[in-house]
């Protein structure tokens, strides 16, 4: 059985001693993973322990328990948090609360409250623990949230926010079946009643009752989606063949006519290109906005193909977009092999897509335009990459195939990789020797803390800690801790300084404190450390 965590904070070593004979801690679910003498220890413990219980008192040298527990509580919520006492004053009560302490215990402490005390923290550390873990909890939980999944899934297709590798994975996420083997977006856009007719109907309510139309007239014959989006209606459908688009519009003028009679709403249906994958719906979207503007010849209260009034429309479409997207989010965040993977899903396509000679050049000057883009936005010198920009383009359009442009892009692309990793690695070292010349620097100053040193650095906490940690090995307070300590220490023997005057030159304003850290790391007080040295010399 996993036992909860509980550090104890008093100033008094006996009162440890007390309350841990008390009480058989492990039968209860609980152990003690540690002891701190003041607020200032106890934080750095608790940065070290990650305990699930604070068992504190209010009065303490250097750092008092409520200030300890206000400070702990911005750090980890979800510590739980027990305040003993023998101050019986409402202020203290007060102060309790809002630092959000589970209880408020008065000493001297019975051993029955105090049971009874852990015995109701258990329950409710075990409740939410439950919760974390309840399966049933949390698949109702996705089950609820599940159409406004759907719903966000259809709407980042339509905006390309989803890369074409990483479609399966949130539809099989989702329960969504894109079997297709086509999609089609159409977009029913209403129209604005004319100035002059007056309309007792709520717009959002007859946006309401029109997709509730579409729903009942599309889910028996079609496999469509339908949702709002953007004000408009979106219906993304997957459909069995190419030829079935002309049933499909047929459909969706049919719809058009019932909403004018059924919902008095004048809709007009865009419907965009047939497209092979889900990642090309976003340019289906786009030819289906193209679609509905055409009501302005054509007239509203029908279905408009853009295939059918401008077949042309669909040459232009940037349907490389998703894969050069894809190929610059692997040169920025892949492995080397997807890297390899989404270039050899563009050049494939490129082959099959027997595009004009004229085209494919345009292409290729569209790719190294975004290579370059790429380059500024990640101070990636592009001159060691292509050796020049011209120098760039005249490679590029020189290659005879589409075999040749895959093995130009990989080698263009993975030394793209290496600068960003290499980049990110020195940021990150940066990031960390600066932080170590702040303290170097600043180590004598009272009020240094890590709130300090990442308003200096313009990062949160949370990345700053795990950053620094992965880079020393060390918290940053244990850090400064050993930093000030090893000061002190020269300061000690090689200037002769009085303890407290070492103390206030590394960052320490009460002379006894500094003497208790110095005691804690070192295992004596000061001027015993100095006489032992003085000895062996």
């Amino acid at each position: 059985m996993s036992l909860y965590s509980v550090l104890l904070v008093d100033d008094e070593e006996e009162v440890f001693q007390v309350i841990m004979k008390k009480l058989d801690w492990e039968s209860m679910g609980f152990r003690i993973a540690g002891y701190a003498r003041n607020g200032v220890e106890a934080l750095e413990m608790a940065e070290e322990l990650q305990v699930d219980v604070v068992m504190t008192d209010i009065k303490m040298p250097y750092m008092d328990g409520l200030t300890f527990c206000k400070k702990l509580k911005e750090l980890y919520q979800k510590t739980k948090v027990i305040i003993f006492s023998g101050f019986d004053e409402f202020d203290y009560a007060r102060e309790a609360i809002k630092v959000e302490a589970e209880e408020y215990i008065l000493k001297p402490i019975n051993a029955n409250e105090l049971r009874e005390v852990f015995e109701r923290l258990k329950i409710n550390l075990d409740r939410e623990l439950d919760e974390k873990r309840n399966i049933d909890k949390l698949r109702e939980y996705y089950l609820e949230s599940l159409p406004v999944l759907q719903e966000n899934f259809f709407i980042s297709l339509m905006d390309g926010r989803i890369s074409e590798d990483q479609i399966e994975k949130y539809a099989a996420n989702y329960q969504i079946n894109l079997k297709g083997p086509y999609y089609v977006a159409t977009i029913l856009h209403i129209s604005s009643t004319p100035a002059g007719e007056a309309s007792s109907i709520d717009p959002l309510l007859q946006t309401l009752s029109v997709r509730k139309l579409v729903e009942e007239q599309l889910e028996r014959v079609w496999d469509s989606r339908v949702l709002i989006y953007l004000g408009d209606i979106l219906v993304v459908t997957q459909l069995p063949d190419e030829e079935s688009c002309a049933a499909f519009t047929d459909t969706m003028d049919k719809i058009c006519r019932m909403a004018k009679r059924i919902c008095n709403a004048r809709v007009t249906a865009g419907i965009g290109h047939i497209c092979g994958l889900p990642g090309e719906l976003q340019q289906s979207y786009q030819g289906a906005q193209n679609a509905v503007s055409y009501r302005v010849l054509y007239g509203n209260t029908r279905a408009i193909n853009i295939a059918e009034i401008d077949p042309q429309e669909n040459v232009d479409m940037p349907w490389e977009e998703p894969y050069i997207q894809r190929i610059l989010k692997e040169i920025k965040m892949g492995e080397e092999q997807k890297l390899k993977e989404g270039i050899g899903e563009l050049t494939a396509r490129i082959e099959g897509s027997k595009m004009s000679l004229q085209k494919y050049r345009l292409l290729l000057m569209e790719l190294v335009t975004e290579l370059f883009r790429f380059c500024a936005n990640n101070q990636i010198n592009p001159d060691e990459i292509f050796g020049g920009e011209e120098d760039a383009y005249h490679q590029v359009l020189q290659l005879e195939s589409t075999q040749a442009l895959q093995e130009w892009l990989e080698k263009i692309c993975i030394g793209m990789r290496s600068q960003v990793l290499h980049e990110r690695q020195d940021t990150t070292k940066s990031f960390v020797t600066r932080a170590i010349e702040y303290v170097e620097e600043h180590y004598g100053d009272q009020e240094l803390s890590i709130e300090v040193i990442c308003s200096y650095l313009s990062v949160s906490a949370a990345y700053f800690s795990t950053v620094f940690k992965k880079e020393t090995g060390k918290t940053f307070i244990n850090f400064l801790t050993d930093y000030r300590m090893n000061r002190a220490v020269e300061l000690l023997l090689e200037k002769g300084e009085k303890t407290y005057i070492i103390a206030e030159k590394v960052g320490y304003s009460d002379p006894n404190y500094f003497s208790y850290a110095f005691k804690k790391r070192f295992g004596m007080s000061p001027s015993k450390y100095k006489a032992d040295k003085l000895e062996q010399k």
